[in-house]
């Protein structure tokens, strides 16, 4: 019988740019391999207190006005209470606010349902923190797929 929970960690580079990164496949591998064909919910969790999880179109553009965006709610500049690391760091502790740091989405017959359009993404704003976990965790039902 398989289990009705299961986790995985993924670590992720982001470089020393704002940055967008889409986690759809590494979600759908994880679920290949853990979901075997059952219905269930699969979170992602960012354990950090500068990122955010999205789900949005990438690739047309939506990622760069996402972070156009962010800039224009968020500016780094020295108005910020929170101000160690670089200039404007303080806005990066208020991403998480606005872009939680949690998704949580359905799984049906093992798979991942999302819109035609949508992805998985990792939102990071923090240049000062290259180094990036995310949470992966599948709850599904239990008995035969």
């Amino acid at each position: 019988m398989p289990d009705s929970f299961a986790t995985h960690l993924l670590s992720i580079t982001t470089g020393r740019t704002e940055t967008v990164a889409d986690l759809t496949g590494d979600c759908e591998q994880f679920l290949s391999r853990t979901a075997q064909g059952r219905d269930g919910l699969l979170h992602v969790f960012v354990p950090h207190a500068t990122a955010g999880i999205a789900i949005l179109e990438t690739g047309a553009g939506s990622d760069e006005d996402l972070l156009a965006a962010l800039k224009d709610l968020l500016p780094a500049d020295d108005r910020w209470h929170h101000r160690h690391g670089h200039p404007g760091h303080g806005r990066d502790h208020v991403l998480p606010a606005l872009v939680p740091p949690h998704a949580t989405l359905p799984v049906i017959g093992g798979r991942l349902e999302l819109g035609t359009w949508q992805s998985v993404c990792l939102v990071d704003t923090n240049v000062d923190n290259a180094d990036r976990q995310v949470r992966l965790s599948f709850l599904g039902g239990v008995g035969e797929a």
